[in-house]
């Protein structure tokens, strides 16, 4: 690897201690500061990366069945990081940090596990400089407190590491050629990898210093979760702010009281079928050909991975301030690689927008240029019982869009025209609840 990426590690000595117990486990220890160094050619360049960790220490039990630590705890006094590349130079630390994780057996093989840190006086610096186009930029991001949290279902860590020792044994080419039933056989065993993992990574009082002003927000949340290789896998997204604040002078003047506060966006994916495309690439793999897969397995693969319908989806989300509520949902899916995609979106408190921009729009060309725009909308929304105003989109993959029934665009096959100025658009008689497809607020909820 050092010949071919002119990758380079060095590190100062770390050592852990390992003593075996009655039980069959062992206790496992670590009291280093380890000091070091990361050299690697990437896209941009040469790439540097200097890190040092203070006063780390580790201790745990580790089961050898489970091929897991069953419990472990950890701390630093600080942590440093320096990244150096051809546009940009990182500076990042923190103060002390400390850490735990447990694990247990699965019922359905693997191990079941939680694990959780925190770390305070988080800082990160970054410059960029592009000497091409002529770009410098400078930004700092500070947190007092930061945390992270994962859990974990049905690691399988046993066939993991039984895995990894064959691909370390296996340093030779022929070798692992000929071994390659024996590598099939030990990947199989490791699916699906895991069944579900979930973690977040918390800020509280985050802030951005940048050149065109501060952005912050009280806590900064983002959250993934993920099947492992399943038949019917899911994915999932979350990003959530509390007490959110934007520089106002980088925004026009009427916008202001338009600026949200509190971001809950959440997004993801289902009917996912990775299990059967890993199983055909496992079957198909043949090390004795170079490459060891057909030049057209790709297509192969995306194309069954289509026809099983994989489905983009947007959660229940919402955005909003003082006065206003925005919250949508829906999904999409891609039938002959087409979009075809859902949406309802209720809004509390459209009528103080309307009127930011009316009055805005007297003075302001650009708050002109959306007032007509946002009436238009406003007449094909659907009042509901509370107040909110309503839209259900359906946009087809014969490329037909409909807003509460009305069409805003008829289907290529009828009419092969751009989407139309929503005031154009005939707009159906909400008061008899006849075309209103889907309203009353059904799938939202306040």
């Amino acid at each position: 690897m050092a010949k071919q990426q002119a990758f380079k590690f060095d590190v100062t000595p770390y050592f852990v201690l390992a003593k075996p117990r009655k039980d069959g486990h062992w206790d496992v220890s670590a009291d280093v500061s380890p000091k070091g160094s990361v050299d690697f050619v990437g896209p941009e360049g040469p790439q540097h990366i200097d890190f040092s960790i203070s006063n780390n220490k580790f201790t745990a039990i580790y089961d050898p069945d489970l091929a897991a630590f069953v419990n472990a705890s950890g701390s630093t006094s600080g942590v440093t990081m320096s990244v150096k590349s051809p546009l940009q130079n990182v500076e990042a630390s923190a103060d002390g940090g400390a850490g735990s994780m447990s694990a247990t057996k699965s019922a359905n093989g693997g191990i079941d596990f939680a694990y959780s840190q925190t770390m305070t006086a988080f800082a990160e610096t970054v410059r960029l400089d592009d000497p091409k186009s002529g770009l410098k930029f400078l930004y700092n991001v500070k947190s007092p407190h930061a945390a992270v949290d994962a859990t974990g279902k049905g690691m399988r860590t046993k066939p993991l590491l039984d895995l990894l020792a064959f691909i370390v044994a296996t340093d030779d080419a022929a070798k692992f050629k000929a071994d390659e039933a024996e590598f099939k056989s030990l990947l199989t065993a490791a699916l699906p990898l895991w069944e579900r993992i979930d973690g977040t990574y918390g800020f509280k009082d985050f802030v951005v210093e940048s050149p065109v002003g501060k952005f912050g927000a009280t806590q900064l949340n983002t959250a993934v979760g993920m099947d492992g290789i399943a038949k019917d896998g899911k994915i999932n997204y979350a990003f959530k702010v509390s007490g959110l604040t934007i520089p106002q002078q980088v925004l026009p003047s009427w916008s202001v009281a338009l600026l949200p506060t509190d971001i809950d966006l959440n997004f993801g994916g289902a009917n996912i079928d990775l299990d059967s495309m890993a199983k055909k690439t496992i079957e198909t793999l043949d090390f004795s050909k170079d490459p060891p897969l057909p030049a057209d397995f790709g297509n192969q693969i995306s194309a069954d991975f289509l026809a099983k319908t994989p489905k983009a989806i947007l959660g229940h989300s919402t955005i909003k301030n003082g006065n206003i509520e925005i919250a949508m949902e829906g999904e999409m899916t891609f039938p002959g690689k087409k979009p075809d995609a859902s949406m309802t979106i209720d809004v509390a408190g459209y009528d103080k927008i309307v009127e930011a921009l009316q009055t805005a729009a007297k003075t302001e060309p650009e708050a002109a240029q959306y007032f007509p725009f946002a009436l238009a909308v406003k007449g094909f929304g659907k009042a509901l019982p509370d107040g909110r105003l309503e839209w259900v989109v359906n946009a087809k993959a014969d490329g037909s869009v409909t807003v509460n029934g009305a069409i805003l665009k008829p289907a290529d096959a009828v009419q092969d025209n751009p989407i139309m100025d929503p005031s154009k658009a005939t707009v159906p008689d909400h008061g008899s609840g006849e075309n209103d497809n889907g309203g009353a607020g059904a799938k939202l909820k306040p």
